[in-house]
């Protein structure tokens, strides 16, 4: 069965252009279990740097890389990221890969996203500390073909060694990722912390958007007993 490509605008204005050709648009996978401002300020630190014309949160129904782990049931993650980008006409949430359910490899998402949209730049963005498991994915160096990669690390942090992706993806393409990097300020959050924060009770402020939040504990998410919830 052909799944969709399904992607929705948030509300704030008409500045975005998903309905024109040849945009610059940023992809940004994953868990976002939850999203936090750390994803976002990578998001907007990405678009401003790359001048992208807009960035799609694509979140996993089931990362390849954590196969095994427990996550927030789907519908939750896409509803928390609809809430965070909210405001934003540049960013839109994809629920591509959710709504396939099943797990997901990049560079098959990729391939969907180029069959979909052939005029437009694609820009996949990644932490740079991902790029040391990055010859482990899947096809890497069909990834580095489909989209630029764009390598994003804290200020402050050392940049990565680009030298180690020529084996797998070539030394054009090492070359090309090299070149595209963003720094963003430093800030340290995750998902995990934040999760363990609310199953200790702890607060969530200035961490996530207050809707997430709110989100967060109206619907009981990341209690100590729910953290084993699996998505439905």
């Amino acid at each position: 069965m052909r799944v969709e490509l399904l992607c929705r605008r948030s509300f704030g204005g008409n500045q975005g252009r998903g309905d024109q050709s040849d945009m610059r648009l940023g992809i940004y996978g994953g868990s976002f279990d939850p999203v936090h401002l750390g994803h976002l300020l990578l998001a907007e630190s990405c678009r401003e740097q790359c001048q992208l014309d807009e960035v799609w949160f694509l979140p996993a129904y089931r990362p390849p890389h954590k196969r095994d782990a427990m996550l927030a049931a789907p519908r939750h993650r896409l509803e928390m990221l609809e809430l965070a980008v909210l405001g934003h006409a540049a960013f839109r949430v994809c629920d591509y890969e959710v709504a396939k359910e099943e797990i997901s490899f990049t560079v098959e998402t990729l391939r969907h996203f180029r069959r979909e949209r052939p005029g437009d730049s694609l820009f996949f963005l990644l932490g740079a500390d991902a790029l040391t498991d990055f010859p482990t994915w899947r096809a890497p160096q069909e990834i580095a073909q489909l989209a630029t990669l764009v390598s994003v690390r804290r200020s402050g942090s050392p940049e990565p060694n680009f030298r180690k992706l020529v084996d797998a993806v070539g030394d054009e393409a090492a070359q090309r990722i090299a070149a595209h990097q963003v720094i963003m300020p430093r800030i340290d959050l995750s998902s995990s912390e934040l999760r363990e924060r609310q199953a200790s009770g702890k607060s969530l402020r200035y961490r996530t958007p207050r809707a997430v939040e709110q989100y967060i504990q109206a619907w009981g998410l990341y209690r100590a007993s729910e953290l084993g919830s699996a998505p439905t």
